[in-house]
């Protein structure tokens, strides 16, 4: 079973510098994901970006997904 932390490290491994956080119960994850990569981009492409991170771990491991995706402006 997949753990937040887990989850959590293998989102941070697709960008620079994120704050990266996730609950979840092993099989329904929330996310929060700040990260400069996100600037300029429509909510559809950050989730992209995010899915991209995760691979084919998001077909596998990860059964659902529900996150909220912010460049550092809009987080403060």
């Amino acid at each position: 079973m997949v753990t937040p932390e887990q989850l959590k490290t293998w989102i941070e491994t697709g960008f620079k510098n994120p704050q990266v956080s996730v609950d979840g119960d092993g099989h329904h994850f929330e996310a929060v994901i700040v990260a400069e990569e996100f600037e300029g981009k429509s909510r559809i492409q950050r989730h992209q970006l995010v899915y991209a991170a995760l691979g084919d771990k998001m077909k596998a491991e990860v059964h659902a997904l529900s996150m909220k995706t912010l460049t550092p402006a809009e987080s403060e």
